[in-house]
């Protein structure tokens, strides 16, 4: 290809015992940037595996000729979105390729096609596989989507490409962060999503330390981004307020016409309103820790997405 892109262009590959995927998805990359990119580095983070991954990919990195090929081996297992993270502070790309997994089941084609999208005038888009999600990715991302505030209805994604404007602005953003597709869609700017068709059906799964990574990263967002958590506080203290109220109503009633036993309606009296009391204390104190984890986690001033200007 002689007209190749002079905007430079680095990929990020996260990468956790994949030795069964990577010779052929890492393959596929270092073509499409060689191809397609008079300049372009590729930046393999390895997040601790305990397989032949990062042998394959020295391996493989000799076939590249024109792009850089780096590996970031991680001390420990990190996880995806920190991993990613450690990329992302080494890449100098104008347009950064996020791969969060070596799972190749789209065509090759479709990553120049998200970038050519992004050239008209989105700094933030992914590709996304054309087919019904898992149960749980569903509810967590319908979760996610009733009970923030972000306008971009979030989906699984096997990649997507960001424009260094996104860069600068989430790095001045809270880095403590823990989920970047939160920051992303969080960050003002134009965002696109596009799908492709499923050129094959993978059949690996994450390992256990994976899916326990996974697991809590969604119970941290839904606590962090949502109200999810205040929400639920506010509905159980209505319900145990009326509670304690049809208790009130019940022990006077038996009070007033019955024979209760000494002390009994006292008793009920006073458990009802310490519980009316606690859940309402409890609500009070789940407000404010929301209003601490914005401050701390979702710090941030203002957010535009363009500026015109309209005279000379």
């Amino acid at each position: 290809m002689e007209n190749k892109e002079k905007n430079f262009a680095s990929s990020i590959i996260y990468v956790h015992n994949a030795e069964k995927r990577i010779e052929e998805f890492f393959g596929t990359i270092i073509n499409v940037m060689e191809n397609n990119f008079e300049h372009s580095e590729i930046i393999c983070v390895n997040d601790c595996s305990e397989d032949r991954s990062v042998e394959m990919i020295k391996k493989i990195s000799e076939k590249a000729t024109s792009t850089s090929v780096s590996v970031v081996n991680m001390s420990h297992f990190h996880g995806l979105e920190l991993a990613m993270d450690a990329g992302m502070d080494l890449s100098i790309g104008d347009f950064v390729f996020e791969f969060d997994n070596t799972v190749l089941d789209f065509e090759p084609e479709m990553i120049m096609k998200v970038y050519s999208h992004s050239l008209e005038g989105f700094d933030i888009v992914s590709a996304s596989p054309d087919k019904k999600a898992k149960l749980t990715s569903s509810l967590f991302y319908k979760a996610f989507d009733r009970f923030s505030d972000v306008s971009y209805a979030m989906t699984t994604e096997s990649f997507r490409v960001l424009s260094r404007r996104v860069i600068n602005r989430i790095s001045s953003m809270n880095k403590t962060i823990p989920y970047r597709k939160a920051v992303y869609a969080n960050s003002g700017l134009r965002t696109d999503n596009l799908k492709y068709q499923i050129k094959q059906i993978s059949n690996d799964r994450l390992d256990k330390r994976e899916r326990k990574y996974r697991s809590g990263l969604a119970t941290d967002t839904l606590i962090l981004f949502t109200d999810l958590g205040y929400s639920f506080a506010k509905c159980m203290t209505v319900l145990m307020m009326l509670m304690s109220i049809f208790t009130v109503l019940y022990a006077v009633i038996i009070f007033v016409t019955g024979s209760p036993v000494e002390g009994w309606t006292t008793t009920v009296l006073f458990l009802s309103a310490a519980f009316f009391g606690l859940f309402g204390i409890l609500t009070i104190i789940i407000k404010y820790l929301q209003l601490i984890v914005n401050l701390v986690f979702k710090r941030k001033h203002y957010n535009f997405e363009s500026i015109e200007k309209l005279t000379k």
